[in-house]
């Protein structure tokens, strides 16, 4: 009877971690960089996209990264290779 508790309580544990970690995960979505819409394969931030305006430039004028805005309004900054930088 003792094992079948502890089993249940912790398959409990283990299904409140689960969803605790997908929720968490559904909030932080919209920044992370394996988002398509912050992803540089994503057409519109990549380099290869000339008439971006999205772009981040160094003082000698190279392109350093891209910008991208969540719903929220919030700026997020990427590296060229879709590290979150800011």
């Amino acid at each position: 009877m003792k094992a079948i508790q502890i089993a249940t309580f912790t398959a409990l544990l283990l299904n409140a971690f689960i969803i605790g970690a997908t929720l968490s995960s559904a909030a932080h979505a919209q920044n992370a960089p394996l988002n398509y819409n912050n992803s540089p394969l994503n057409f519109e931030n990549s380099l290869l996209n000339y008439i971006a305006t999205n772009g981040v430039y160094d003082s000698q004028g190279s392109r350093t990264g891209y910008t991208t805005v969540s719903p929220e309004g919030v700026t997020n900054i990427y590296s060229q290779d879709g590290n979150r930088q800011g």
